[in-house]
């Protein structure tokens, strides 16, 4: 079984020791990826714009792994706080209009105090 480890270069994929996403066997598994600002090294305030920035990072990982969006599966919203989820259906939606991947939301604590949404998906090569 051979994969291929696709990073944004992300400090904390080298500190931490992970890839944004491994591609195997025709499937593109892609970490839980917070909202940061990977240009700026910067954590929005609002859910709403960590959870759009989380998605732009999971779709260049996914785009590195040849799919998109729309070849996601499967998807774990984990969020601190229960509150911070519904303003979020709105972007979730717009991004997984034409995949539907079945989902899941946990409410958990993320690494530090200033995220607010971790999203993790899984997708299926075309």
């Amino acid at each position: 079984m051979s994969h291929r480890c696709i990073s944004t270069g992300s400090p904390f994929e080298r500190d931490i020791g992970y890839s944004r996403a491994v591609v195997c066997d025709g499937w593109v598994f892609v970490a839980g990826t917070t909202g940061y600002d990977y240009a700026t090294m910067t954590m929005p305030v609002s859910v709403e714009d960590q959870c759009r920035n989380a998605l732009a990072t999971i779709s260049g990982a996914l785009g590195d792994a040849g799919a998109s969006l729309d070849d996601v599966v499967r998807v774990r919203y984990i969020l601190p706080e229960g509150d911070d989820w519904p303003p979020c259906w709105p972007i979730v939606s717009l991004a997984f209009a034409r995949a539907r991947p079945a989902a899941t939301m946990i409410r958990a604590g993320l690494q530090t105090p200033e995220m607010r949404i971790e999203i993790e998906v899984t997708a299926r090569l075309r």
